[in-house]
């Protein structure tokens, strides 16, 4: 997971991963799908806080697309690490 030199951002699996609070984006918002993932509980560890249980969302990133029917597919899952491995399946199958 480390960055590329030439992006200010931090990189998963070649795309970019973006946190604003409790809200995590992963992918390129110049993309036709992004995803967004927020984070619903922390769980302590030790002197650390980590996210527990965290909300997937595949987003279109149409603006003349409805609000409403931007989610193509939702989950839930325990952690961050198996959140961002369904959050590369999902991404990679979207734009492909």
């Amino acid at each position: 997971m480390a960055a590329k030199k030439d992006s200010p951002f931090l990189m998963y699996k070649g795309r970019p991963l973006v946190r604003s609070g409790d809200t995590i984006y992963y992918g390129n918002m110049y993309e036709k799908f992004v995803i967004v993932m927020k984070i619903e509980s922390m769980r302590p560890m030790k002197d650390l806080e980590l996210p527990g249980r965290v909300n997937v969302q595949l987003m279109n990133t149409d603006p003349m697309v409805r609000p409403r029917d931007r989610v193509q597919n939702k989950a839930t899952k325990q952690g961050l690490w198996q959140a961002l491995e369904l959050a590369s399946v999902w991404l990679d199958r979207a734009l492909a």
